[in-house]
């Protein structure tokens, strides 16, 4: 599976370009199936939040606003409840996943428990775009400070693991001022394997297990 992996989402026209290579195609061809489940595991996801992603209504961070032929909503707590054919449908007929942000350990919790993160490996034509924590939960280790639900619902801070790096998004953001970036060395330090820190001007492209940082921001790599 191609992943580009975003703080912020298409911030720019840099990460709209890498988005569209990832594609293969217009953006206005391909069917895309938004994942609102990582907003819900933050304390402070509410159900209005969650709805301004999927509806396309969330202007700061664009993904659903970009103008997909069509958008579907994949909910992955409901999942386990329905038929294997019916949603492995759903995805395979898709041509993008766009993950909203939130707590990373419980949306990758939930990628395990739905059966969707067998599924991924198997997608190589599709692509995953992921919103801070949609990128994280992608990453080994999300690293114990980006864990929203204490304690967290696995008890850990482990992501899928389907990249070797790990993400700390929004740094320098003015609003969070723990997000600087000698937060970010300290973060890096306690992982154990390479990481990288990226603002909201940064995404991360993974094609084939290349990766290329796509940036109008600041980012800065962490060896492990």
């Amino acid at each position: 599976m191609k992943l580009l992996l975003t703080s912020a989402g298409v911030k720019n026209a840099r990460i709209h370009q890498a988005l569209v290579e990832l594609l293969g195609k217009p953006i206005a061809d391909c069917h895309a199936l938004c994942i609102p489940t990582a907003h819900y595991g933050h304390p402070r996801g509410t159900p209005t939040g969650a709805y301004r992603f999927v509806s396309g209504r969330e202007a700061a961070c664009p993904m659903v606003e970009l103008g997909w032929k069509s958008v579907g909503l994949l909910e992955l707590t409901v999942l386990p409840h329905i038929a294997p054919e019916r949603w492995t449908t759903w995805v395979r007929n898709a041509d993008i996943l766009l993950a909203d942000g939130g707590d990373a350990v419980f949306l990758a919790h939930w990628l395990r428990q739905s059966g969707l993160a067998d599924l991924l490996p198997s997608l190589a034509g599709k692509t995953w775009m992921g919103l801070s924590a949609g990128s994280m939960a992608i990453t080994p280790r999300v690293g114990e400070a980006f864990v929203e639900m204490k304690p967290s619902i696995t008890g850990d801070d482990k992501g899928l693991g389907l990249v070797n790096f790990s993400i700390f998004p929004h740094l320098d953001y003015p609003d969070f001022p723990e997000n600087a970036m000698a937060h970010a060395e300290r973060w890096a330090a306690g992982l154990g394997n390479p990481s990288y820190a990226i603002d909201d001007q940064t995404a991360i492209q993974v094609v084939d297990g290349k990766v290329n940082v796509v940036s109008e921001g600041r980012w800065r790599y962490f060896g492990g």
